[in-house]
């Protein structure tokens, strides 16, 4: 492993100005269901061929053992372009459960534990490093049946389970991209905000069903994500136009409707996203355009936010090309928080969803 890779880039509990979470663009919240799974397995199987190769390239070095190699682990995983930072924690747990030398289910939970606050302290912002353990803890935890179990079965068991979690959740912008083509017609336009890896997985599967359509993308400043967008848009050879992000308004009323991503999906069936979602979702709102936002499971997250500020900070450097004058502040919140009443509908890997079903899903996820 590299050195500089597996350097802890926002320690815990003292995170530097610029956040990790920005750095890496962490997807955020775990969230498994019988559900999710049922969905994601039924879309696996509908293209099993396509994986293959994927699936190959996929597998792990052999596991380094214990929490103390779990971050080198979730490394390996986090490097890999198409896997979010959730799926690299899960991941990274159950190389642990794998190589751990635990004789009781006891002594396995405080491993696993000791990992999972590593993996945590990794980056202190990320919101869905800190679900994605919390997560997959509970799963060991709250399954009760496997006390009555010979310990080897109950281990072979958790293992199964937790690299089936992280199988499936590799899988999931292709189950959305599938029950996203409905919303997407011949002849539309459509906004997009920045770039979002689920976002383009649904125009790239949309352009491969041969529809004809149109793309404005936000140019996303001050990083510039809508011009990573906007070239892989064009090289698929979709008709896209970058804009100034001052110009959404300006050409809302040649839009047809708004396809965001989302960091995470909060119990209100609000998102939180890169900032300027909640301007793009007011005006679209405004002038009667559908919000979509595509986001994997995996993101709802049980947070409940009242106003912009109430979230966990994450900052991102700004750069105008000119100095700043001395004593001039300068926003760097790297995110924001649209409400539910913005948004349209939520095309998920459990299905398409309205806002307030959100809430109805993490209380049976945690009830």
């Amino acid at each position: 492993m590299e050195a500089d890779a597996a350097q802890n880039p926002n320690p815990s509990p003292a995170p530097p100005p610029i956040s990790a979470y920005y750095q890496t663009r962490a997807e955020h919240h775990a969230v498994i269901s019988s559900d999710w799974l049922a969905h994601a397995a039924a879309a696996a199987a509908a293209n099993p061929g396509a994986d293959a190769a994927a699936d190959a390239a996929a597998a792990p070095p052999p596991s380094p053992g214990g929490a103390g190699g779990v971050i080198e682990e979730f490394n390996f995983w986090r490097r890999k372009p198409e896997a979010a930072e959730a799926v690299a924690a899960i991941m990274a747990l159950a190389a642990v459960i794998r190589s751990s030398r635990a004789t009781t289910m006891m002594e396995l939970e405080i491993e696993l534990k000791k990992a999972s606050d590593k993996l945590k302290s990794w980056d202190a912002t990320s919101i869905s490093l800190s679900a994605a353990c919390d997560l997959f803890m509970r799963f060991v935890t709250r399954t009760s049946h496997l006390e009555h179990e010979k310990f080897d079965a109950a281990k072979s068991r958790l293992i199964e389970r937790g690299e089936k979690f992280g199988e499936i959740s590799l899988k999931a912008r292709k189950t959305i991209a599938m029950l996203s083509q409905d919303f997407i017609y011949d002849g539309c336009t459509m906004l997009v905000h920045g770039y979002s890896r689920v976002v383009l997985e649904v125009l790239k599967l949309a352009a491969s069903n041969r529809k004809l359509f149109r793309v404005l993308c936000t140019e996303g400043r001050p990083d510039r994500t809508g011009l990573r967008m906007s070239n892989e848009l064009a090289a698929l050879g979709i008709p896209v136009k970058v804009l100034i992000d001052s110009a959404v308004a300006y050409s809302m009323d040649e839009i047809d409707m708004v396809f965001v991503g989302a960091d995470g999906v909060v119990e209100s069936g609000g998102i939180i996203n890169m900032m300027g979602t909640y301007q793009i979702a007011l005006v679209a709102h405004s002038m009667n355009k559908p919000v979509y936002v595509a986001a994997e499971s995996y993101k709802f997250a049980r947070l409940y936010p009242l106003d912009q500020k109430d979230m966990t900070p994450a900052h991102r450097p700004i750069d105008f090309g000119v100095p700043v004058p001395t004593g001039v502040e300068v926003e760097t919140s790297a995110r924001d928080y649209t409400p539910p009443q913005y948004l349209t509908l939520l095309l998920t890997d459990l299905g398409v969803l309205t806002p307030s079903v959100v809430s109805d899903e993490l209380i049976q996820l945690y009830l």
